[in-house]
């Protein structure tokens, strides 16, 4: 009797791990080949063509809820998303230079955002608020003639993942190998000096490897802000990769983590919210535009 009660212990131990082991019913992400890169001026950021595509978005909170979910119990908090239009991103985070070069010509409201002493130059912009980003992107418009703008937090995470279903684009294990982050809890929420991630603080651009679609820093080094406005859960719609707005929003969404943060908060699906005039050592933002 015991054998039969090991053998059927054993199968349903069998069929748990497949269901664990395999995302229902994911759409399947766009090839991701090779990314033609670009810049409409010469202070301008380094721009990369994004291909349309569908993914998966958001996660499950907590294993328990995965769990639910893939035995069928329970709704998935992940959307399917569809992005049929091709768009461009900066490669890098915004820095120091590019928003430099932006007040010296008149523009950004004339806003010098302070560096913490860190130094400026290639280090991503930092101190800057939601409100701050759209000047930048008002003044970029002005300069090339594109429509300069945040990207979409639908958008940010598609290209984030680039192609990828794990935690980071390059896998489900943090490493400071591949980014710039923090101690392994937070708090006390600080930066850390180990392996390829030199820096305590924020890390010049580009420093670590890039991901499929040939951007840096998507993970860790400062947050970034995107377009939407912060609803909890996230919302099933829209589903196109436009951004979910409200009539009075009191507070927008932060992607990325930052070089403070600890490995959960700098994976590809950790959402964050602040005010839009609220400005911090940690946050900064790239841009996106329409590819005629």
């Amino acid at each position: 009797m015991w054998k039969a009660w090991a053998m059927a212990a054993a199968f349903v131990g069998a069929v748990l791990f497949a269901i664990l082991a395999i995302e229902p019913s994911a759409p399947r992400p766009a090839p991701v080949g090779p990314v033609e890169v670009f810049t409409d001026c010469v202070d301008c950021p380094e721009m990369a063509q994004i291909p349309a595509g569908v993914f998966r978005m958001g996660a499950e909170r907590g294993r328990r809820a995965a769990l639910m979910v893939r035995l069928g119990l329970a709704q998935s908090e992940r959307k399917d998303v569809s992005i049929d239009y091709a768009f461009a991103v900066s490669r890098n985070e915004i820095t120091f230079f590019q928003w430099d070069a932006c007040v010296a010509a008149g523009g950004c409201n004339g806003y010098m955002p302070p560096d913490e002493g860190w130094g400026r130059g290639d280090l991503p912009v930092i101190h800057v608020s939601w409100e701050d980003a759209q000047a930048y992107a008002r003044w970029l418009s002005e300069q090339t003639g594109y429509a300069y703008r945040l990207l979409s937090e639908a958008e940010w995470e598609y290209v984030a993942r680039a192609g990828s279903q794990t935690a980071y684009f390059w896998g489900d294990d943090a490493s400071h190998q591949s980014a710039n982050y923090g101690e392994p809890d937070c708090p006390p929420c600080t930066g850390r000096v180990e392996g390829a991630d030199r820096w305590m603080n924020t890390a010049p651009v580009g420093q670590f490897e890039a991901n499929a679609f040939s951007l840096f820093d998507t993970t860790g080094n400062v947050y970034e802000w995107v377009q939407d406005c912060h609803v909890d859960p996230l919302p099933r719609e829209p589903a196109d990769g436009g951004a979910h707005e409200a009539a009075a929003c009191e507070a927008r969404v932060m992607r990325g983590g930052a070089w403070y943060s600890d490995p959960a908060r700098v994976s590809s699906t950790y959402r964050a919210y602040n005010s839009p005039d609220h400005r911090d050592r940690v946050i900064g933002f790239r841009v996106a535009r329409a590819l005629d």
